[in-house]
């Protein structure tokens, strides 16, 4: 077992051009597939939780969970929360075991973005091998609590991506380029690479710092996501894909068993699914045998 932070997985990967999926579950059954999923074909692994599941199941349990999984698995392996805008609970959840926070200003001014993200920076220092994420630029959809509206997006400025590294201290930034959480409205998504290759290079240049990580991962092409893992990034977020993987094969199971109850069958058969849904992002993501 190894349990580690998500900038710990990231560093690594962004040198070896592949990436690390960091894999949005709701409960046990998802947690479990999809690290049977990495375990089989010994991929790094990142487990994410949007504040509501974290505060639905609470962060002890949810750390619980984590390090009971993590304690059977022979894979580098982290948890992460997802997009939380208050402070306190970015705190509590650090204090929890999460090892790695992303503190999600990115609707505040640059200003107030840099403040609170840097709070949080502070924070997880003081406790050691806790990495924070930080968000530039606004990125539309919903994500858990947060609903953006298209008119509300902005995409991220390569040159206050500097400043906003330099004077918080973030050790992951998620610049806006065009992606979107849930479901895209085009097949073909239209996303800025040259800005994001410009927001790498203006971090990174010939040495890797601060990994670069892309949130509405669904929907993109594999070509989409080749192209930006050739660009630095190393951290793509999975979360619609797992969501409706889980409901639509119980509907599809109970749709076939409608007299049948037992729980155990059902249980099964979603995990299956899931498990496969992740190994085929493994596949996509280019982790497989990286651990």
């Amino acid at each position: 077992m190894t349990i580690a932070s998500p900038k710990e997985l990231l560093i690594e990967a962004t040198k070896r051009k592949y990436a690390v999926g960091a894999f949005n579950i709701t409960n046990l059954i998802q947690m479990e597939a999809i690290f049977e999923a990495h375990e089989e074909l010994k991929a790094h692994l990142i487990i994410q939780s949007s504040v509501s599941t974290s505060k639905f199941l609470g962060p002890e349990v949810m750390v619980a969970i984590f390090h009971a999984l993590a304690g059977l698995a022979d894979i580098p392996v982290a948890l992460q929360l997802d997009h939380c805008r208050d402070l306190d609970y970015c705190k509590e959840c650090a204090d929890s075991g999460y090892t790695g926070i992303m503190i999600d200003a990115s609707h505040q001014k640059l200003e107030e973005n840099i403040r609170q993200t840097k709070e949080i920076v502070d924070h997880c220092q003081s406790i050691g091998r806790r990495s924070v994420e930080g968000e530039l630029g606004t990125i539309s959809g919903i994500e858990s609590e947060i609903r953006v509206e298209d008119t509300q997006v902005s995409l991220c400025d390569p040159n206050c991506a500097v400043e906003f590294v330099e004077r918080t201290g973030v050790d992951l930034l998620a610049p806006a380029i065009g992606t979107v959480h849930g479901l895209y409205k085009s097949a073909k998504p239209k996303l800025d690479f040259d800005r994001f290759e410009r927001i790498f290079q203006n971090l990174n240049g010939t040495s890797v710092k601060t990994p670069l990580v892309v949130h509405g991962s669904t929907g993109l092409t594999r070509e989409h996501i080749r192209r930006l893992i050739n660009l630095g990034c190393s951290k793509f977020n999975i979360s619609t894909d797992i969501q409706r993987s889980l409901i639509d094969t119980t509907y599809d199971y109970i749709s076939q068993h409608r007299d049948e109850y037992d729980p155990g069958k059902l249980h099964a058969v979603l995990k299956g699914a899931i498990r496969d849904k992740a190994a085929g992002w493994i596949g996509i993501l280019g982790s497989a045998g990286k651990a």
